[in-house]
């Protein structure tokens, strides 16, 4: 992705516009106002993918049109914008701006059943340990543990397996908030998102090894 405009950080005039998007969801309310999108929020979101491409890889910046078929929600617009890089099939990196500033994410957000199993079975063998220790050390540097999870154990495990919080889950993410600090607003948002991208990767990558589809999830 190359992209002709240097990232300086997300605008107040970003965060201006998803505050009144919030307000006004309205096709009205965004033709009016396609300029802001397009130059606050698309293109810093263009330079950052390219700042970051050569060290992450290529972005998917997410078109900013909702999904209303099968929703009962008709309003069209989504009242953020996402990107998310990816380093196997619905693992990765996320970046996201809103009315609620700005967020940093990394992990899974969808995984077949085939492939879940096989995750739950690393997860319930001595290589979880792994895991459990990268998310303890990214939670206690400020990530929240998050995703989808089941209410009960899975199926086949104890509800007082040591893990069971783990084996819970469907889908999961560390998440970090900006919000509305200062730097949002310049490039050393750039080196932020740099930073805690880095300090996720052993966790990207573990995951990424442990939803492969090669049948070679459980070392």
């Amino acid at each position: 992705m190359i992209s002709d405009v240097s990232f300086d950080g997300f605008p107040v005039a970003a965060l201006d516009f998803y505050d009144d998007l919030e307000q006004d969801n309205s096709k009205a309310f965004w033709d009016a106002h396609r300029s802001t999108y397009e130059e606050s929020v698309r293109a810093p979101f263009e330079a950052l993918a390219a700042d970051l491409e050569y060290e992450f890889g290529s972005a998917k910046i997410f078109r900013p049109n909702r999904d209303i078929r099968f929703s009962k929600d008709k309003t069209p617009y989504k009242t953020h914008q996402g990107m998310y890089v990816s380093a196997a099939e619905a693992t990765g990196w996320y970046v996201q701006l809103s009315a609620a500033g700005v967020m940093v994410g990394l992990g899974f957000y969808n995984a077949p059943p085939d492939r879940l199993a096989l995750l739950r079975k690393v997860i319930d063998s001595p290589s979880g340990a792994t895991l459990e220790r990268m998310i303890g050390d990214l939670t206690a540097q400020g990530w929240a543990l998050g995703g989808d999870t089941v209410k009960t154990a899975p199926r086949g495990y104890s509800a007082d397996n040591p893990r069971i919080e783990l084996l819970r889950h469907r889908t999961m993410s560390l998440s970090k908030q900006y919000g509305f600090e200062p730097f949002v607003h310049t490039p050393e948002v750039l080196t932020r998102i740099r930073d805690d991208w880095r300090t996720g990767r052993p966790l990207v990558d573990w995951l990424a090894t442990h939803l492969g589809d090669d049948g070679t999830g459980l070392r």
